[in-house]
């Protein structure tokens, strides 16, 4: 895998396994991915993983059970809060962009309606 070099590594793991709960592909409740089985994935050291696995601890998302992993945590409520400061983030970035090309707040919500109408068209 490709990492930013301008982003600790450790945090882009963070967010991978943050985006893979968002997406169910990682599941509520269900054991994680070992930390040297996602270190072989990413092809990172194991220390890496570990690092970004003691701060979704922190977070809440992960639970360590000792000798057998680490478990997705089942509080919903914990991600559906991480899905939307995920998308809050997400839409203050393009916000932002838009802003810096003239887009105003009224501008903004108009695209926002047009785009969500050509959606449900498809």
């Amino acid at each position: 895998m490709k990492f930013d070099n301008n982003i600790p590594i450790y945090w882009q793991i963070i967010e991978i396994v943050k985006q893979r709960i968002m997406i169910q592909e990682l599941k509520p409740g269900e054991m994680g991915p070992s930390v040297r089985a996602l270190s072989v994935e990413l092809g990172v050291t194991t220390n890496t993983i570990q690092r970004a696995y003691i701060e979704l601890v922190r977070e809440g998302l992960l639970i360590p059970y000792r000798g057998l992993g680490y478990r997705i945590t089942e509080d919903t409520k914990r991600i559906d809060k991480l899905r939307k400061n995920y998308s809050e983030e997400k839409l203050d970035k393009l916000f932002e962009d838009l802003k810096k090309i003239g887009i105003s707040k009224d501008d903004f919500h108009v695209l926002m309606q047009s785009y969500l109408d050509q959606l449900e068209e498809k």
